[in-house]
């Protein structure tokens, strides 16, 4: 999963850690995947979602609509402290994020965000023509499950200024996405690695001492 590669990077300092930190390979509708590596200030998040999980589908998108749906999901998908909520005592900002979807048939969206700006180029998707598959949602809606899974990526930086108050993560993500019920966490820090399963029905993480 090559967007899951800067945070494996991240946490090649802990080499006991690093196969722990590949398991981002599960692809289950309405589970995500969250790994988390938090080093002084610095935390660093990969996340992972099926396509049907954030926008509903995982057909190649060719609909002005389904492209809309991306870009939106994208764009969402590129605040994370507004999906993730930490506390505010913790002091997290943006430092750098990344969303992306990964599809077999089409060609990625993704956009990259700075100091926690959510402005999306309108041109970053121009180049992708609709009037040339105008006659085929038809097959597309035919072929839908042969179509290959699509997935969703983000890579977040933040950097949090008093670490010792991040106790807990809030899964407003939840909320954003109407279809995603799961969230399994790995924690990785220099004392060792947490896994946990976040659910819609309690989406509130406590992290330990």
């Amino acid at each position: 999963m090559k967007q899951a590669i800067s945070l494996i990077a991240f946490v090649a300092a802990f080499p006991a850690l690093a196969e722990e930190a590949r398991q981002l390979d599960a692809h289950e509708h309405g589970v995500g995947t969250l790994n988390i590596a938090i080093e002084g200030t610095t935390v660093a998040m990969a996340f992972e979602a099926p396509g049907a999980d954030i926008v509903g589908f995982e057909y190649a998108a060719e609909s002005d609509a389904d492209l809309a749906a991306i870009e939106a999901a994208v764009g969402t998908l590129g605040a994370p402290l507004d999906l993730f909520v930490m506390p505010s005592a913790a002091g997290c900002s943006v430092v750098k994020a990344m969303a992306a979807l990964e599809s077999e048939e089409h060609d990625d969206h993704g956009e990259e965000h700075h100091d926690d700006h959510k402005d999306h180029a309108d041109d970053k998707h121009d180049d992708h023509g609709h009037d040339e598959h105008a006659g085929h949602d038809h097959e597309k809606n035919d072929h839908a499950d042969e179509a290959g899974h699509t997935e969703f990526h983000a890579e977040y930086t933040l950097n949090c200024t008093n670490p010792d108050a991040l106790t807990q993560i809030t899964f407003d993500y939840f909320e954003a996405f109407a279809n995603a019920n799961e969230v399994e966490v790995q924690i990785i820090t220099k004392s060792g690695a947490q896994a946990f399963e976040v659910e819609r029905d309690t989406p509130v993480l406590t992290l330990g001492s």
